[in-house]
């Protein structure tokens, strides 16, 4: 079996932290974690001290891409064949884990836990940026994402390494976008995902606006500009 990595990236979440890490444990006992503490300015670190969970402590907050590239680089460097996102509200569901890697074992690149494969995205303002999203991608790539902006997202051995060891490779849409381009091959796998059942989002109404219109703008037009630091492209279809 693959080795996994599972990073749960977490800015003050005492009141999730517990609950996610060990729903995680007792059902895919199999894997390894570690939660990325993002500057939190609550317990969060110190919960998972208490209990003994596998934590890299950051001193300031990075932000979710910043702490995800954290754990993306402790799983390059300690020879892990691939790495997932599992965020620490709750809403991602590790009953899904083993289909998201039997799909990067069949020869993805990145695998994303999809809300929307089959079940039909609703029409709603909160959906708007998620559908111009998944418009832009597939003006610019061909390919049709249909859920862009889960989480929820598995990478092989050579993106975590892509990743890891490139600053400005956020785990956003206009990344996936990119290496799309550049011929990662990304599939999609269906997921229902859950509701935060405490604390709060830091993703407000005018910063999921924001997240779009940036998000968009990068997909059309930024990403074109982008230069990798190989153009060797991704050789590593194996775990």
């Amino acid at each position: 079996m693959p080795r996994l990595l599972i990073v749960i990236p977490a800015f003050n979440e005492e009141a999730n932290i517990v609950r996610v890490v060990e729903g995680l444990t007792r059902n895919c006992p199999q894997y390894d974690y570690v939660v990325v503490n993002d500057g939190s300015r609550d317990k969060t670190a110190a919960l998972c001290r208490a209990h003994g969970y596998r934590l890299i402590d950051l001193p300031v907050n990075l932000g979710l891409a910043g702490a995800f590239q954290t754990g993306l680089r402790y799983a390059a460097d300690n020879g892990y064949d691939c790495a997932m996102q599992l965020d620490a509200d709750g809403q991602h569901r590790p009953e899904y884990i083993a289909a998201m890697l039997e799909e990067l074992e069949d020869g993805a690149d990145i695998v994303i836990g999809s809300r929307f494969l089959t079940v039909k995205k609703p029409k709603t303002l909160r959906m708007l940026g998620s559908y111009i999203i998944s418009w832009s991608i597939r003006l610019t790539t061909g390919r049709a994402i249909c859920d862009p902006t889960s989480g929820m997202r598995m990478f092989n051995r050579a993106m975590v390494e892509e990743f890891a060891q490139n600053l400005n490779y956020g785990p956003e849409p206009d990344t996936i976008s990119y290496l799309i381009k550049n011929g990662a091959i990304v599939k999609e796998v269906q997921v229902r995902m859950g509701e935060r059942q405490a604390g709060h989002s830091y993703l407000t109404f005018w910063k999921s606006i924001q997240y779009m219109m940036k998000m968009s703008v990068s997909i059309l037009l930024i990403q074109w500009f982008r230069k990798r630091d190989t153009e060797t492209p991704y050789p590593e279809r194996s775990l």
